[in-house]
């Protein structure tokens, strides 16, 4: 990477640079820019020159970031905020704002909040773009460190503790988070099913085969750390990564599974499902929203959180029209 000449340089092109690495691909970025693609392509080719790296490369559909252009991202999306911020204090307006947000979840939680917030989206904030990715992971930190998700949606136990000892440092976290909601898990299989007539025992549980929900592929999640706990195992023959593909799953074979029971109406296959509770107490599963402290005072970002709390809120209460709940933050009731 060369040694740009600032006073030179063309702020303008970070602003392409920036919508680029949002979207990871130059159609979008151009249509959310208002730009022509060419005029976009043009503008990544001045910054190429000018800093002496590639910075995205074509990869699928889209573009990818090169190492010095995830590494230079963080910092261009964040000066870019800060400008905004500086320039309109305060003065966020949803109605009339353009921002792509990308967010990151498992699609349990996406049933449950998704909706709700593009209730809001719509009545509120019609030019908000969102993203969706899938979470593939307990630790979501280095996804926001990178820049790549604006905030992750989930149960990070290990995350919260590492943040709560800081606090207790009495050090300033890097990363922010709020409570969304406590999820509450069944077990799952299909109708008809030898076990699904009664509640199940803990013997007839550990000597069932089950599916497990592993966002990291790790075939061991928080029913098998409270089965240990007592002593006891269960025989986890079959690991995927999403909820959905688990009650799709269950619906057709003799496996156990263990899901969100919000989620079980919003497979579509409810119907071919039995609940039962769990034989064993487990922790309870909170569900929290991580995000970057650099983002905490940015009108845009705070808007959002404060939707996706409105959201989980409205969804909790029984799904009422979120755009009618009012405007306060849940979390500071």
């Amino acid at each position: 990477m060369i040694q740009p000449n600032f006073r030179t340089l063309d702020l303008n092109l970070l602003r392409v640079f920036d919508e680029v690495m949002a979207e990871r691909n130059l159609t979008r970025a151009a249509h959310n820019l208002s730009m022509t693609q060419p005029a976009v392509s043009n503008a990544l080719r001045r910054l190429r020159d000018a800093l002496g790296d590639d910075l995205v490369k074509r990869a699928g559909y889209g573009v990818e970031p090169t190492p010095v252009g995830m590494a230079l991202w963080p910092t261009v999306r964040d000066a870019l905020a800060q400008l905004r911020q500086s320039l309109a204090p305060g003065g966020f307006e949803p109605a009339q704002a353009d921002h792509t947000f990308v967010l990151s979840m498992a699609d349990a939680t996406a049933a449950k909040i998704v909706p709700g917030l593009m209730d809001i989206l719509e009545h509120e904030a019609p030019g908000l773009t969102l993203r969706i990715l899938p979470l593939t992971t307990r630790d979501p930190r280095p996804l926001l460190d990178t820049g790549g998700v604006d905030l992750a949606i989930g149960h990070f136990p290990g995350v919260l503790a590492e943040l709560g000892a800081v606090h207790l440092q009495e050090q300033s976290p890097l990363f922010l988070h709020q409570r969304l909601y406590d999820g509450e898990y069944v077990v799952v299989l299909r109708r008809g099913h030898p076990l699904a007539a009664q509640p199940i025992s803990l013997d007839a549980y550990c000597e069932a085969r089950h599916l497990l929900v592993s966002f990291s592929g790790r075939p061991f999640g928080f029913v098998d750390e409270a089965l240990a706990a007592l002593s006891r195992q269960r025989r986890v023959v079959l690991t995927v990564n999403q909820f959905f593909t688990a009650g799709q799953v269950v619906a057709t074979t003799d496996l156990l599974t263990v899901l969100p029971r919000h989620f079980v109406g919003a497979t579509g296959i409810e119907d071919r499902l039995a609940r039962l509770e769990l034989p064993l107490a487990v922790p309870a599963v909170h569900i929290d929203a991580v995000w970057r402290r650099q983002a905490e005072h940015h009108g845009a970002h705070r808007w959002l959180r404060q939707a996706i709390a409105r959201a989980s809120a409205i969804s909790m209460a029984g799904g009422a029209r979120a755009h009618n709940a009012g405007h306060e933050d849940p979390a500071a009731q």
